[in-house]
């Protein structure tokens, strides 16, 4: 069930307690990179312009319960500030009454950013007293950032006991994007994991092939399978410790009807570097000294002919050593197919996970995809299909 809309309540004259994730690279006290910062005020902006006024709850970095200069907020709010075209109030305190006087003096429109959630030790610890300090900041709880919905967090969970909450506009659409790929796909279905390590995804994989028609293996990932099944690895990055967890996946899969889809020739060299010299093999032919580092051109034509076929695509991870040149080829040719697919809407694509946004990112087609999820953590246990405690909250409330 998709948690209650903040667009579906009565917000004029109401102050939002909006968590909020503005987790974002920061140097020398300066933001480097605002993407988070222009989401989440372009969400923003229309609860604003519904006469509602907003204090803004948000961590960043790992101070660990401490304060650090380093790591506040107080620059956030100014770039907030420019995103939304209005001046944006910050205070030095968390909670307590400080910070709810000032909060209080909030007009419609106006809005306030507290200090770093992390330098309450209690953030962390989900505490029912300083989520009933949170709460008395405003009047409704908003949770906008997914990406922290993993975490049972005061602000996250122990807030929602103390007001009335909702969904934030960012929240909602990672949701929606999620459920569309493996609840309510349009099928056929195909989900393309990537990677170093099947250990690190057992469990997504594990839950993808009892939800999709079809699963592209990559990465190192990829050379596991094919270890499992016999085929010499030379110097390849693979887990011969996993191999039975890959044949228990290999059954689930053909027991619910999903197809894996595994590299039929590889790329490979002798050195993980710049510039090194790749070498086109069939799956097989790695010899002792070489590393399998990416797919090759009739892995690549395979999956275009799977995805081709498509009318959803999911994507975690790459399908070799990305970060390197010439290992990067599959990845960036593949990723431009679903780009090209996607635009002329033949397919609808959500992507996900750090290595895959940088990997789009690198290409130049992020925004040529559906959707695609900043979310890290929180979208891969969604895609093993756990409960996520910031979400589960937000829909035991609707329940009651």
């Amino acid at each position: 069930m998709t948690p209650r809309s903040i667009h579906e309540m009565e917000i004029s004259g109401r102050r939002l307690v909006i968590r909020a994730d503005l987790n974002m690279p920061m140097k020398a006290g300066r933001v480097t990179d605002t993407t988070r910062i222009e989401r989440f005020a372009g969400g923003l902006k229309p609860l604003l312009a519904k006469g509602a006024s907003a204090v803004i709850l948000s961590h960043l970095g790992r101070p660990d319960g401490n304060r650090s200069v380093e790591l506040t907020l107080e620059p956030v709010a100014e770039v907030l500030g420019e995103f939304l075209d209005s001046p944006v109030a910050f205070t030095s305190v968390i909670s307590g009454a400080v910070a709810s006087k000032i909060a209080a003096g909030l007009r419609a429109g106006e809005v306030l950013v507290c200090e770093n959630l992390r330098f309450d030790p209690r953030e962390e610890a989900n505490c029912a007293t300083l989520g009933a300090e949170l709460a008395e900041l405003g009047d409704i709880f908003v949770n906008d950032a997914f990406s922290c919905a993993h975490r049972a967090h005061a602000s996250t969970v122990a807030i929602s006991d103390f007001l009335p909450s909702a969904a934030g506009p960012l929240m909602l659409a990672e949701i929606e994007a999620l459920q569309q790929a493996l609840e309510v796909p349009e099928r056929p279905a195909v989900a393309l994991v990537g990677g170093s390590k099947v250990s690190s995804k057992i469990d997504v994989l594990t839950h993808l092939v009892g939800k999709i028609d079809a699963l592209i293996v990559g990465g190192g990932m990829a050379n596991t399978f094919l270890a499992a099944s016999g085929v010499p690895m030379g110097k390849s990055l693979h887990e011969p410790g996993q191999f039975e967890t890959v044949r228990e996946i290999l059954a689930a899969a053909r027991a619910s009807g999903c197809e894996i889809i595994l590299p039929v020739d590889i790329v490979w060299s002798d050195r993980l570097e710049t510039g090194a010299t790749a070498h086109i093999a069939e799956i097989g032919d790695c010899p002792e000294h070489g590393m399998i580092l990416d797919a090759g051109p009739r892995s690549i034509e395979r999956i275009w002919n799977v995805i081709g076929t498509a009318k959803t695509i999911l994507w975690n991870g790459p399908l070799g050593a990305f970060e390197i040149e010439p290992f990067e080829h599959a990845t960036q040719v593949v990723a431009i197919e679903v780009a090209r697919l996607t635009r002329e809407g033949a397919i609808r694509s959500i992507a996900g996970g750090g290595d895959t946004v940088a990997a789009l990112n690198a290409t130049g087609v992020t925004d040529d995809f559906t959707y695609v999820s900043t979310a890290g953590g929180a979208f891969l246990e969604w895609l093993e299909g756990k409960e996520l405690p910031g979400v589960a909250a937000l829909r035991s409330l609707q329940q009651t």
